[in-house]
């Protein structure tokens, strides 16, 4: 198979993003898997088996957003399609493996989401202004069949979702945004936000 080539400066501004990423301790051995859209038709994600704090330009595959995945590609990468598939303004989708969300998720599987209320943090997010808001993350089921878990995001998700993120429960974090500038500030106030509702639950036990 004939891959596309990988366009540079996405992979470098991924790269950096998942180093961001690793710093913090949100993608803990070879975890999460983070993508760019660098055109209509094409976008750019990391290779399977990654250590997301040292990437390179080589640790990138360029895949045709609507056709099949070629080898080597994380086997997650159709949730990353789903997304660019479902909005065109989506033009980068990053995935992590934080405790809080990883937590919080089964928690809540069964309502569904996990729901915030009152942050000031919920600003970070596109779309909300004030801390008098809820914040709504959706929560899904995990599967091994991957392409049958993009098809649920996509019917309860499709492109217009209120919030730039969800949760696979057990599982971890995907959070998007109109590039990797945006997406990151929406992954870290998610990240944020989560850690602050695991926290009081704690203290309120």
């Amino acid at each position: 198979m004939q891959y596309l080539r990988v366009d540079r400066e996405a992979a470098l501004e991924l790269a950096a993003a998942a180093r961001f990423a690793a710093e913090r301790g949100w993608v803990p051995a070879t975890s999460g898997n983070f993508s760019a859209r660098t055109d209509e038709r094409t976008c750019v994600i990391t290779r399977s088996g990654t250590d997301k704090g040292r990437l390179t330009e080589t640790d990138f595959i360029a895949i045709a957003i609507d056709e099949a995945l070629p080898p080597g590609v994380s086997a997650e990468a159709p949730l990353h399609l789903e997304r660019y598939r479902s909005s065109p303004e989506i033009g980068a989708v990053l995935h992590v493996h934080t405790v809080a969300a990883t937590v919080l998720s089964r928690a809540d599987a069964a309502r569904g989401s996990v729901v915030l209320e009152g942050f000031e943090m919920h600003k970070a997010l596109s779309g909300y202004h004030t801390h008098e808001s809820t914040v709504e993350i959706p929560v899904f089921a995990n599967a091994q069949d991957v392409g049958a878990l993009a098809a649920r995001v996509h019917e309860r998700l499709g492109g217009g979702a209120a919030v730039p993120g969800y949760l696979l429960a057990g599982h971890g974090l995907y959070a998007w945004g109109s590039d990797v500038r945006e997406a990151q500030r929406h992954l870290e106030g998610l990240v944020f936000l989560l850690e602050c509702a695991l926290e009081e639950r704690r203290i309120h036990r």
